[in-house]
Order: C-alpha cells, then structure tokens, then sequence
C-alpha cells in the first residue's frame, strides 16, 4: 500500500469518526429525555430520533473499523476513546436544558445535518453516498420535527415564545462550529469524498433566519462562535456524558450480550 494510500485511509477513518460523533453524543443526549418527555408523542418522537442517529453512528464506526483494519469493532471506538479523542462539534454535547433548549440544540444539528447529507450524496466514495441517501430520509423527518417545534413555541404563549428566545439565545454561540472547516474538512474535501463546508454555509444560515422569522425570534446578531471540538476541545459536558455512555464497558471489560 503506497504512503498517499496510508494517509487517505487516515483521513477517511478521522472523517468517519467526525461524523460519527456527532450523530452519537446528541442520540446519547436525547436518549436522557427518554420516560420524561413534555407528552407522549414527542418522547415517542426524540427517542426515535436518537435511536436514528445511533444507526447512522454504527454505519460510520463500521466503515471505519474497516479502514483501520485492527480488528476493533463499532463499539470499541463508541466505548474505549477518552474525551480528547472525540472529534464532535461543541453543540451536540450541550445539556438538555428545558425542552425549548433541546429543541434549539436539534434545529441548528438538523438544518447542517441535512444540507451535509445532501452533498456527501455526491461523495466519489461509494460507501458514503449510501450512508448519505439513507441517512437523509430520517434527517428529512427530524428537520420537520425541530422546525416545527422551534415555530410552535415561538408563536405560542408569551412564556413559550420567550423560552425559545432565550434558548435560541444560548444555543447560537456553538451553531456556527458546524460550518468551521477542520483540517480534516478541507483535506477530505479536496478529494470529492467529504462535503466542502462553504457550499453549504450561506443556506444554513439563510435556512435558520428564515425559519426564526416566521417563528417570530429574533435572530442573534453575534458572529462569535465556540469552536474546538472536531480537535478535541470539548466543554466539561462531554465527560459526563461519555462516564454514563462507557460506565459499562470500562467497568466489566470485552463484556458482551
């Protein structure tokens, strides 16, 4: 195998995880809402969105346990990997919060992770264009949900609609890491296997102005966004939530069902 192939596999194997990260600690956090929902349905509703994003998660890790080519497993990479070594953006480890906030974190994943899903279509790699298309087809359904929930609270009560603003408020200093380019990013894009980001940038936020418009919030003026995460600067948050996440592996180790 010739040194450019050892280095493109690296970086597809770092992509995948990039990817999967991301889908997996926000299932991770929504799986907390699981039993405590406002209502029925929209339990119903997260905990399927969660269980969505873990099935794309093990796409990605089983991909990436090929690349690499040790021998480790899809859940060796979810349960043995310090904090340090997640390459999720900053907003996907954010706390619940109230439901307002949940669903603030949601809508700025679900606006990015649709219009990512519809470029990574036109990856030159096989086996991402699969993941892509049938990723889509869920995302399309959590984008809905989110929209409508972040427009059902905006113009509902004037607590609502302030909860949302305050959520919304919060939330915006991590929105923008999604559209930062890693060096990751801009190599992986480079050779038409990953998305280059700035297709997508303006109408993700165009999307997000639109939509808090129509949901009467007022869109945040800042330009400053938290960032670090896909290089593994991640807020204290993470680690609480990888300690529920790998209690069990690290407690009994190679256990299996």
């Amino acid at each position: 195998m010739s040194d450019k192939q050892m280095n493109n596999n690296e970086l597809l194997y770092n992509y995948l995880l990039q990817l999967g990260d991301n889908s997996l600690i926000l299932g991770q956090r929504l799986g907390e809402w699981c039993g405590h929902g406002p209502i029925l349905e929209v339990d119903m509703a997260l905990t399927n969105i969660a269980l969505d994003l873990l099935g794309q998660t093990r796409n990605y890790f089983q991909y990436a346990t090929e690349i690499e080519g040790k021998g480790n497993t899809e859940d060796d990479i979810a349960m043995l990997r310090d904090v340090r070594d997640f390459k999720n953006v900053l907003l996907v480890e954010q706390p619940n919060g109230d439901f307002a906030y949940t669903i603030a974190r949601q809508y700025f994943f679900d606006a990015f992770h649709y219009l990512f899903l519809n470029e990574l279509k036109n990856s030159s790699d096989e086996r991402l264009q699969a993941i892509a298309h049938k990723s889509i087809k869920e995302v399309k359904y959590h984008l809905r949900f989110s929209s409508e929930w972040v427009k059902r609270l905006g113009n509902g009560t004037e607590k609502s609609h302030q909860k949302m603003q305050d959520a919304i408020d919060d939330m915006w200093m991590y929105a923008g890491e999604l559209l930062e380019e890693s060096p990751i990013d801009k190599e992986i894009s480079l050779l038409n296997i990953g998305v280059n980001l700035n297709n997508i940038k303006d109408n993700y936020f165009n999307n997000i102005k639109n939509l808090l418009e129509e949901a009467t919030i007022k869109v945040p003026e800042s330009t400053y966004f938290q960032k670090g995460g896909k290089e593994g600067k991640h807020t204290e948050h993470l680690g609480f939530i990888l300690s529920d996440l790998q209690w069990m592996q690290r407690t009994y180790p190679n256990m299996t069902w």
